[in-house]
């Protein structure tokens, strides 16, 4: 549908990575438009982070010796100048080595840019919970085996974005967030959500009374949002036990878009704090959440089952001027002027 409708393309230049055309980018921009709004009103804020990072900050969050297989990493001819210098060898073993070390890499994620704002100062309890919401770009090197379309790409971005807050806070933040999700997905026609509590993994950061906190803090907020769930062990990321909220397309097939994240470790990594009000310093707990979750996930699921037949506000198309004759040309030039002066995103089909 994707490619019938001229909405994306994909390239051998960029494997993985779509290309949005015009009606696409479109659909594309008033999802984001559309997050924006809400996030206005349920109390986030939105930052711009760069693109690409020095491995200092993935060694602190984790990511080098644990994700390191799924990242990009970059590097420069100034870069690869100075280690064949300093190496003195053509050894291209030794080579990798030190741009394994020091080559900057592409964000797989936005937690840890948001880490070091919220480190970049000192903060107080009077500012929690902090929403912190995050559009940018993001890259991750998925294998040749698993990319599927627009549901498993190497090149997207989240509608994602991270809670600063109190321990006593945590349960009260899912809550809120569940509802944030509902309101979502049924303005999508999703009415079949299923519940996950992914829990720790093998390959892991942080103690095991860290994750038995955090997996009992997020089963808590789903038990007091009265929701049925089932535990898929795990399942969960390297730095925390997750929620995942699986919906059902109008095929039946089920797929998961949003997520919510309880992490005590990457506060820990980046030595966050915040003082509270017995005015001594203390560790915040980071959620992590998105609700569309990958916006070309989230695409791909709601073109299959809208099929195409996008709803009026988000629609690439809303009208098309047509003639019968070459006589009225003019006359339906001029009425999809006018349309367009309204608003309306109008097509003119004329004879020539």
């Amino acid at each position: 549908l994707g490619k019938e409708l001229d909405l994306v393309m994909f390239h051998e230049v960029a494997p993985a990575m779509p290309f949005f055309l015009p009606k696409g980018a479109y659909v594309y921009n008033k999802l984001v438009d559309h997050m924006r709004t809400l996030y206005a009103r349920e109390g986030y804020e939105e930052v711009i982070t760069p693109l690409a990072y020095s491995p200092s900050i993935f060694r602190t969050s984790g990511h080098l010796p644990n994700y390191q297989e799924n990242m990009y990493r970059l590097w420069t001819d100034d870069h690869v100048e100075a280690l064949a210098e300093d190496l003195k060898s053509a050894d291209a073993k030794k080579v990798h080595a030190a741009l394994e070390k020091d080559a900057f890499g592409l964000k797989p994620m936005n937690c840890p840019s948001h880490c070091v704002i919220f480190g970049s100062r000192k903060r107080s309890y009077r500012e929690l919970p902090w929403r912190v919401a995050d559009f940018g770009r993001l890259h991750r090197y998925e294998r040749g085996g698993v990319v599927h379309g627009l549901s498993r790409v190497r090149s997207f971005c989240q509608d994602d974005a991270h809670i600063f807050c109190t321990r006593a806070q945590v349960p009260g933040e899912i809550e809120k967030f569940i509802g944030f999700l509902n309101l979502v997905y049924k303005a999508f026609g999703f009415e079949r959500i299923d519940i996950k509590l992914a829990t720790r993994p093998d390959k892991r950061i942080g103690t095991e009374a860290d994750w038995d906190e955090a997996e009992a803090a997020l089963q808590q907020g789903l038990e007091n949002a009265g929701l049925p769930f089932e535990i898929t062990p795990g399942e969960g990321a390297f730095y925390g036990p997750k929620v995942e909220f699986h919906i059902h397309d109008a095929l039946k097939r089920s797929w998961q878009l949003g997520t919510i994240q309880y992490d005590p470790n990457l506060p820990e990594r980046f030595d966050l704090g915040y003082v509270g009000e017995d005015g001594k310093e203390h560790r915040p707990i980071m959620l992590h959440r998105a609700i569309l979750g990958s916006l070309e996930r989230f695409f791909s699921v709601y073109l299959e089952h809208s099929g195409g037949n996008f709803p009026a506000w988000i629609a690439p198309r809303q009208a098309v001027v047509l003639t019968v004759s070459e006589k009225v040309d003019a006359y339906a030039t001029d009425v999809a002027r006018r349309l367009r002066a309204r608003g309306l995103r109008v097509d003119l089909d004329i004879n020539t």
